[in-house]
């Protein structure tokens, strides 16, 4: 890949920045109540800035950079004292530099500032881009997902810079712009960080995080720590047959044989398999089980082939765990009622499971539509990620970190089912862990990507004192 372009500036507009963030934030306070904890605030403006991807054709790149142009007004210290490099359009990659030698490899901590877009069929309590502050919460598309995460990192890095404090490594803070579009700013920071040759210690995404109940059958809450994550695969698929008036069709139409290849590509189509971290998963809360539950977790963490037949026959998101998932997102074909169209197609998103690759996918959803007359292109598709372990120093330090800030919750292995740009990271770095260190309901989770999302003040005050407690235990 093609070295990307790289803008660096260094400690720029320190005091104008500085004096430009005071006026705003002393009007912003004068006018807001002085119980709303600043950090709400920030995250209301940050949430007013409707920073969707998808729609950069019909808005324009204004929100994005005015989300930049706020992250220097809200954390000037951030912005003064770190090193910003900008990569592509949408990447930001802030540098703090450690006092150990950069060679002994830094901490990365990510997030992204982009969004999916709203539909406007939906009923939202409060206006997705209003970021309401009521009841405790900040509402609004992003709340979650993933302006939330990435401002409790903000918040922690400005005020350990306000006491002086300099961290023991490099510390790298890594924000794209284009995560929901499978955008190239991840990528472009992560070729630009392994051209240097710099191999991170520690990768922190987005990903799991602080919830209630993990599995269905294991009640109290538990920090899911995603070790790994599953691959990413868009398949197009096209068929061709005569057209003609619709008064006299053949047996098998262009339109009959993709819907056929769709119903072939039913749950079943892959076979379940327990990844590694999902016995770890299982070893892990049957050890701070008691009751019923613990004798079950502790067998199903033993038996890797029973796991993956029980989460299989469970559904929904167990099932997703141990295998990879296919959904049909999209049909096309015909252009009026009384016309068969000579071609057909539908869009298929995979969701690949540890231990499968692209190519053995295709080669599987080939074999099970078995219609040579049906083309199948890859439109997209990304290898899921290897396992990063739990025996080693960077996950002692997120458990540590959590220790701090959600006393007495477990740190738990699982795998992430959706993608992250930290994916673009674990190809080099043998540490990358996805994990936002906010508590999020049923509820709440079900929000993200839907209608009324929102994230608690409590929770994002935690999550401050999360990576605060990170970074100090940075050794």
């Amino acid at each position: 890949m093609p070295a990307s372009p790289v803008v660096r500036v260094v400690g720029h507009g320190a005091a104008e920045v500085r004096e430009r963030s005071a006026a705003s934030m002393a009007t912003m306070n004068a006018a807001a109540p002085h119980s709303v904890p600043r950090i709400a605030e920030r995250l209301s403006r940050m949430i007013q800035l409707p920073t969707v991807s998808a729609e950069l054709g019909a808005r324009g790149p204004a929100p994005f950079e005015d989300f930049a142009a706020l992250i220097a007004e809200l954390y000037p210290r951030v912005h003064a004292e770190l090193t910003l490099e900008r990569h592509t359009e949408f990447g930001l990659l802030f540098h703090w530099a450690g006092r150990r030698a950069a060679a002994d490899g830094p901490l990365v901590l990510m997030a992204h500032y982009d969004v999916v877009p709203v539909d406007e069929s939906d009923a939202w309590t409060h206006p997705p881009f209003a970021g309401v502050i009521e009841d405790g919460s900040v509402y609004g598309r992003g709340a979650l997902d993933d302006k939330g995460p990435l401002i409790v990192i903000l918040e922690a890095a400005e005020n350990l810079l306000a006491e002086g404090f300099v961290p023991a490594r490099d510390v790298y803070l890594s924000f794209g712009g284009n995560e929901e579009t499978f955008g190239a700013a991840a990528i472009a920071i992560a070729s630009s960080l392994k051209a240097r040759g710099i191999v991170p210690w520690l990768v922190l995404d987005e990903g799991g995080a602080v919830v209630e109940a993990p599995l269905p059958f294991v009640p109290g809450r538990a920090a899911m720590i995603g070790v790994g994550e599953k691959g990413v695969l868009t398949l197009r698929l096209t068929a061709r047959g005569d057209g003609g008036h619709a008064s006299a069709p053949p047996s098998l139409t262009a339109v009959r044989r993709i819907a056929r290849a769709v119903d072939r590509l039913g749950p079943g189509t892959f076979r379940p398999r327990t990844p590694r971290a999902i016995s770890r998963m299982l070893g892990q809360l049957a050890g701070g089980a008691s009751g019923p539950s613990r004798l079950p977790l502790r067998a199903l963490g033993a038996l890797p082939p029973v796991t993956a037949r029980v989460f299989a026959a469970l559904g929904g998101e167990a099932a997703a765990l141990v295998r990879t998932t296919v959904a049909a997102t999209m049909q096309s074909g015909g252009t009026a009622a009384n016309v068969l169209p000579s071609e057909a197609s539908a869009t298929v998103n995979l969701r690949i499971a540890l231990g499968e690759t692209v190519q053995t996918a295709t080669a599987r959803v080939r074999r099970r539509i078995a219609d040579p007359k049906v083309s199948i292109e890859v439109l997209e598709g990304s290898d899921p990620s290897p396992e990063s372990p739990t025996d080693n120093a960077p996950f002692g330090l997120l458990a540590d970190a959590l220790a701090v800030s959600h006393p007495g919750i477990p740190a738990v292995p699982y795998v992430m089912m959706a993608a992250t740009d930290s994916r673009h990271f674990h190809r080099f770095s043998p540490a990358v862990y996805r994990f936002a260190p906010l508590e999020m309901s049923n509820a709440q989770r079900a929000a993200i990507h839907g209608v009324d999302e929102s994230v608690e003040i409590a929770a994002l005050e935690r999550g401050e004192r999360f990576h605060r407690a990170l970074l100090e235990r940075l050794q």
